[in-house]
């Protein structure tokens, strides 16, 4: 268009005006068109022979108001489109303003390379999709960005990001709306189907009037927060029954304490260990075993609020930790509400299981100031209930921690026991009651301590079995009580046979007969000569196994007798069909309740000699005790009223020699 009055004189031929690509305008103080090109006009969308006065195109005023102008101007065309707009006033020289404006078409798509190699310098990775909004007003956005989120852009366009954003990202999202930080921070946003979508944004200043725009770089990080989610829930969680683990539970607790020691309050550390899993998991395999773990945590959680922390330590023991308590009393009642809730059946594969619980409970302060001693401290208040009488709980006392201590002492001076030749076997002869000769004898163990002297059997045989030990203890007892008889055999005395006593974890084992035959033949004793003795509760268990062992010690021809008899359960059909030799009368039918205890006393002897078996009394000690027993024709007997358990060398004066 050109100047109708010519009153102003333009600082550039209108013929090279023409010419120029970009969409120049020229401007008067008062808004009116000086001049254009047609590039001007088209990116208006009008022509020369419409309104000449820029305010009907867009705001005039801001350009006014600055030497010079960069900025982002809304075409007031309904169009929602912007326009990049530059301008700078010229003082002309009759003192009247004119503005050069130069207008570029704003466009999203036309800057996303650009605004990508600008970020990707900034942020060295690659971005995706690109957005640009006024305060949360999406104004455009390229397809990558609307396809990450489901939609198209025309969907998009208009929309409020806040909608695509999750209620716990809008408040991060608000406040990243007063700042453009120089790293990406990142947001959860929803989907179009619902679905969670995780997005990295690395925000970007665009000027527009008298605000300032936002353009962002968003990137799909969803496949990595998820990596990184369940890398988390390895490291803090139980994958069997989707519980904190122990680690999670440690750190949570340290940070109770430090809460605690501010506020004052106390807390309770609960160790649980669920009874009798050892033997639910041999008989009815891993597999079920880790079905009834998950149910036991599913029973578990309906204990879990914002009080009660609950974890998995590891096999088939759990961990609660339970804050803002005001006294044990309050522990102590948790804990009955757990056994409690454990007295109905758990759910496993179609069965009803009937489980318990034992639980040990530590109490912060009282128990221990930090973590590692509070789990310590209920770990050994449980196992102090579960060696007695399970189903129960126990909070922790100072004692407890002191027995602790000493049965780890015992057990590491046991292992050095093993090594030292601490070990001693003492013998108790047992005679023939009718002819008074020598008929065996039985071997007992003796821990000779170079410091404490002699330890009690009763003291550091459940020790042995509990940990284990009992195994190479047994088999060292089975070796020198054969070797120590075949020794006494080649010195000239009279054959005769060694008892041995087996505990429950050494007669179980599948290969006994196996070693009991390797042992024989190192030592060169006859098997004739080895009696095994088990108890009443053992050979009445697991019947078919005890069978199957019992016939291979026999097809050996080593005897087989039953300790501690009258105390069981046994049955008379299994003793008859089980290859047994000899019956063992326990000792407290001979100490205790004379009359009544006689009464049992006869019926074994005679039981026992119809099932063609031989008895022994063991624990004789008065005289009037052995003639009792002579009257009642108990074949043998054995006790202090003979003889005290000797060592090997103190037993001479009992066997004659053989000339």
């Amino acid at each position: 268009m050109s100047n109708p009055s010519n009153q102003l004189q333009l600082p550039i031929h209108g013929w090279l005006l023409e010419q120029v690509q970009d969409a120049i305008l020229f401007v008067d103080g008062e808004g009116t068109i000086v001049e254009a090109n047609q590039s001007a006009w088209d990116l208006l969308r009008t022509s020369e022979n419409m309104s000449v006065n820029v305010r009907d195109y867009f705001d005039f005023d801001i350009l006014m108001s600055q030497e010079e102008t960069n900025t982002l101007l809304e075409v007031k065309d309904g169009s929602k489109r912007y326009i990049h707009v530059k301008s700078m006033k010229i003082n002309h020289a009759k003192d009247q303003d004119l503005y050069s404006i130069i207008l570029h078409s704003v466009s999203l798509n036309d800057k996303v390379k650009q605004a990508k190699e600008h970020m990707n310098k900034l942020t060295q990775s690659s971005f995706e999709g690109i957005v640009l909004h006024d305060r949360g007003n999406i104004i455009d956005c390229d397809e990558t960005f609307a396809r990450m989120f489901g939609y198209t852009v025309e969907e998009m366009v208009h929309r409020n990001a806040f909608d695509f954003v999750e209620s716990r990202s809008s408040y991060k999202l608000q406040s990243m709306m007063d700042q453009f930080p120089d790293k990406p921070y990142e947001l959860t946003g929803i989907k179009k189907d619902g679905t969670i979508i995780h997005v990295e944004i690395m925000a970007h200043p665009y000027p527009y009037q008298d605000r300032v725009l936002r353009g962002a770089i968003v990137r799909d990080i969803t496949d990595r927060v998820e990596q990184e989610k369940q890398i988390e829930f390895m490291a803090y969680y139980d994958e069997l029954t989707d519980l904190p683990n122990r680690t999670y539970f440690m750190k949570t607790l340290k940070e109770a304490i430090q809460q605690a020691e501010h506020s004052g309050e106390q807390l309770a550390v609960h160790f649980m260990d669920i009874d009798y899993f050892k033997q639910i998991n041999d008989t009815l395999g891993y597999v079920f075993g880790d079905k009834l773990l998950y149910a036991f945590a599913e029973q578990l959680k309906m204990h879990h609020d914002e009080h009660n922390f609950i974890a998995r330590m590891g096999g088939d023991e759990f961990l609660i930790l339970q804050k803002g308590i005001q006294s044990k009393t309050e522990a102590e009642h948790l804990a009955q509400k757990i056994i409690k809730s454990f007295e109905s059946p758990l759910q496993v594969e179609g069965l009803e299981l009937f489980t318990s619980v034992s639980i040990g409970i530590s109490n912060y302060p009282d128990d221990g100031r930090d973590s590692n001693d509070l789990v310590k401290h209920a770990d050994s208040a449980m196992n102090v209930i579960k060696a007695n009488n399970r189903n129960h709980y126990k909070v922790f006392e100072s004692s407890i921690s002191k027995d602790f201590k000493t049965i780890l002492t015992m057990e590491t001076e046991l292992r050095k026991a093993l090594k030292e030749d601490q070990l001693e076997l003492h013998y108790q002869p047992q005679k023939n009651i009718e002819t008074g000769q020598i008929v065996g004898l039985e071997a007992l163990l003796r821990w000779k301590h170079p410091e404490w002297g002699y330890v009690p059997p009763a003291t550091f045989i459940p020790l042995a079995e509990k940990t284990g030990l009992i195994f190479e203890i047994g088999e060292w007892v089975l070796k020198q009580a054969c070797l120590q008889n075949k020794t006494w055999q080649a010195q000239g005395y009279p054959p005769f046979v060694v008892g041995v006593n087996l505990s429950a974890k050494q007669f179980y084992q599948k290969d006994l007969v196996d070693k009991v035959e390797n042992i024989l033949k190192e030592s060169g004793l006859n098997a004739n000569y080895l009696e095994l003795e088990i108890t009443e509760s053992m050979a009445m268990s697991n019947e078919e196994d005890i069978f199957r062992t019992l016939e291979g010690l026999r097809a050996l021809g080593v005897h087989v007798s039953i300790d501690d008899f009258g105390t069981g359960y046994s049955s008379l059909k299994y003793l008859s069909q089980f290859p047994i030799s000899k019956l063992k009368i326990d000792r407290i039918f001979i100490h205790e309740n004379r009359k009544q205890n006689e009464a049992i006393v006869k019926s074994i002897i005679h039981m026992s000699h119809s099932l063609n078996m031989k008895v022994i009394a063991e624990g004789v000690e008065t005289e009037e005790q052995l003639e009792f027993l002579k009257t009642e024709q108990c074949d043998e007997m054995q006790g202090y009223y003979f003889s005290k358990p000797l060592p090997p060398h103190q037993l001479d004066r009992f066997f004659p020699k053989i000339v």
